[in-house]
């Protein structure tokens, strides 16, 4: 530090004393020290690219948020500390510290994707770049409406502009998704224009493929066209755009938004938890409609604590015991059974899947009163589609590197064959189809939600979205109060009068609802 300090001295010295032998020894030399030139002012847009698709999988859409929904909606049970306070109702539903990291993690992430909108726009300095800017658009609304779906009325259009206000005001959720409409359309526009400087080698989701950019931009449309039914103005000319945008998404799981770039040093951010905080257990609730489906999957998708997979929890009381009673539960570790997919360390995050675009697809046929056979098909494949998924990260647990070095997972049972996925659906699936097909096409999906790929959160959202319509389509088990929303974050409610008056004591997130839910904020 002495020796940097002589050298500036020295430098300033010289500049004083020889103006005109130095005259470039101004501030241009002055600015020069000290430059951390390992921390660049400005990179190009395909690097913050590359971060913004990070952050949107790994923190935003599976990260705290999906795990404390993953309790919600009794994918898992809350067991110990803060998720125990969480399945309990105690505190954390509503306070504002708990979803904090998220709050910030998707602000960080819109202040990025409109970084490179701006630098690919017209004006900006990357103007050719016409896929990259489609794509920032895609993330960009794929984050926006995950912010607003869990929180309601929040910031925007004044909140990504600090030069502006410190304190922006909060938009109303209808103004937010209609500007989460504008973004996928004026996508669907630039990603085919092309880029005069590749992003290819760090899209780390579709690896340079804009073909898979556009079907995954048309697939959230079916989806967020099917979150607003409640308020559709025109429910029948919104199933039907369900249906036309899922004909122009994903034909197949290969093309699906999966988030695939785990290993052992990147890990699955619903491992990550669990292994380092040990906080879930087994759900009873899911565990049941398995048993009453006689669905297979009820011998690959639990394990005990000593690490040994179950395939007998319908028929042994010991084991159906150590199920985790939803809201019920002790507070424990190490007791309870839990779902396998926490030890899923290498799984993919599912951004969209495959299987998400056929049940919206089975669901709006369904309530367009489509021929049953056709609605049937449909569902089958949805659900031949959820059984593959499901042993994608089953594998993923039974080859956990992290766990290798301590023996690794025992496996009971072998993976369901395709004659075994035929047989269940026919058996079991198609008769509680044909008595009630919407209620049957909800709980296939809530089953093919459950597992390791973040899909957590958009059963969250089914869920509310079937209540605003007057649909009891899942029955949950745990008897405390539902919440309805997640508060703001305290970096917000401490610091923005705006958020802090919206928030008040934070009991809001049991009574209002979201607006597309029927609420008004």
């Amino acid at each position: 530090m002495k020796f940097k300090l002589n050298i500036i001295k020295l430098v300033a010295i010289g500049c004083l004393v020889a103006p005109v032998a130095f005259t470039s020894c101004s501030e241009d030399v002055m600015d020069s020290i000290n430059e951390n030139t390992g921390n660049p002012n400005d990179v190009y847009a395909k690097f913050i690219l590359a971060d913004v698709i990070t952050s949107t999988a790994f923190s935003n859409s599976s990260g705290d948020i999906n795990t404390y929904l993953s309790a919600y909606v009794e994918h898992e049970v809350g067991t110990h500390n803060q998720l125990w306070n969480a399945e309990h109702r105690v505190n954390e539903p509503s306070a504002s510290s708990t979803f904090n990291n998220s709050w910030n993690s998707i602000y960080a992430t819109l202040r990025n994707a409109h970084l490179v909108i701006s630098k690919c726009s017209p004006e900006g300095q990357e103007a050719d770049n016409f896929s990259t800017l489609g794509a920032a658009q895609v993330l960009t609304a794929y984050n926006l409406a995950l912010l607003t779906d869990m929180y309601g009325d929040v910031p925007y259009s004044e909140a990504l502009d600090l030069n502006k206000t410190f304190t922006p005001k909060i938009d109303k959720q209808e103004e937010i998704y209609a500007e989460v409409i504008r973004l996928l359309d004026e996508s669907l526009v630039n990603l085919p224009k092309g880029d005069k400087t590749s992003f290819k080698s760090h899209d780390l989701l579709f690896k340079g493929d804009i073909s898979r950019w556009v079907k995954f931009a048309h697939g959230l449309k079916a989806r967020y066209t099917m979150r607003l039914l409640k308020v559709s103005k025109d429910k029948t000319a919104d199933l039907n755009k369900v249906l036309t945008e899922i004909e122009k998404s994903f034909t197949s799981a290969a093309e699906e938004g999966a988030f695939n770039v785990y290993n052992a040093q990147n890990l699955n951010p619903f491992f990550d938890f669990q292994w380092s905080r040990d906080g879930l257990a087994a759900s009873r609730s899911i565990a049941d409609k398995m048993i009453d489906r006689k669905d297979p999957r009820l011998h690959r998708n639990f394990v005990n604590s000593d690490w040994v997979q179950r395939d007998s929890l319908d028929i042994n009381k010991k084991q159906y015991d150590l199920l985790a009673p939803n809201g019920d539960n002790e507070q424990v570790q190490g007791v309870y059974n839990t779902s396998i997919f926490v030890y899923s360390q290498t799984a993919s995050t599912q951004l969209l899947s495959y299987h998400e675009l056929l049940f919206l697809k089975a669901e709006a046929m369904q309530r367009l009163g489509q021929a049953a056979t056709s609605v049937e098909a449909v569902l089958k494949a949805a659900v031949t589609a959820a059984f593959k998924n499901s042993e994608k990260s089953i594998a993923a647990a039974l080859s956990a590197p992290a766990l290798e070095q301590y023996g690794s997972l025992e496996s009971t049972s072998d993976p369901v064959t395709d004659a075994q996925i035929e047989a269940y659906f026919n058996s079991n699936v198609k008769p509680l189809f044909l008595a009630n097909g919407l209620k049957e096409i909800a709980n296939q999906k809530y089953l093919a939600f459950f597992g390791a790929s973040g899909e957590s959160t958009e059963m969250y959202n089914d869920i509310r979205r079937w209540k605003a319509l007057g649909e009891d389509l899942v029955v949950l088990k745990n008897a405390n109060k539902f919440p309805l929303r997640l508060p703001y974050g305290n970096s917000e409610t401490t610091t923005n009068p705006n958020v802090q008056q919206a928030y008040g004591d934070g009991q809001y997130v049991y009574s209002e609802n979201v607006w597309w839910a029927g609420g008004t904020r």
